[in-house]
């Protein structure tokens, strides 16, 4: 009666308007409350809980690091404001399928990307040690931008050429 989860399925719902508008938001959401997390921590100056293993275990190291703040405001409160506006444009795209928001959340996904990246780069380079609520951030930030271009290469009006975008691989 209980059949086996097949890749049909994703692969069906990582193609629909939907199914990827609906990973964002999720996306989104996760991207949110780690933000939030971090945020909170910086602005009342409580340590963050980062016991996870000899590697990852440098949240506070991160978080304390002259690195840590941009023009006096705590790095994640851009997060928090970047995954929010994320959430709100992929909200308003369910309702209106208009062009420049869909390029809206593609940019927003790149600059994300981006900025995860650099934000990485000073860890590993010159902070010497790795934040694991940063790298969950980043991998978030990735995977939104992926699946940002692919909704917008796919399903923006007047875009969409799905002979150019290659299927999710499960």
């Amino acid at each position: 009666p209980f059949a086996a989860p097949t890749s049909a399925g994703y692969d069906s719902l990582m193609n629909t308007r939907i199914g990827l508008l609906v990973t964002l938001l999720v996306l989104a959401f996760l991207g949110i409350a780690d933000a939030w997390y971090l945020s909170l921590s910086a602005l009342q100056g409580a340590a963050l809980f980062c016991d996870v293993g000899a590697v990852l275990d440098g949240c506070n190291i991160v978080a304390q690091s002259p690195y840590s703040k941009l023009w006096g405001v705590p790095l994640a409160l851009y997060g928090v404001v970047f995954y929010c506006l994320l959430f709100i444009l992929v909200s308003v795209l369910f309702v209106r399928t208009h062009h420049p928001l869909y390029q809206a959340v593609a940019v927003l996904g790149v600059l994300g990307l981006i900025a995860s990246l650099a934000f990485l780069f000073i860890q590993f380079a010159l902070i010497k040690a790795l934040c694991i609520y940063c790298i969950a951030s980043a991998v978030i930030a990735a995977l939104i931008c992926l699946i940002a271009l692919r909704l917008w290469a796919r399903h923006a009006p007047g875009r969409a050429n799905p002979a150019l975008i290659p299927p999710v691989v499960s």
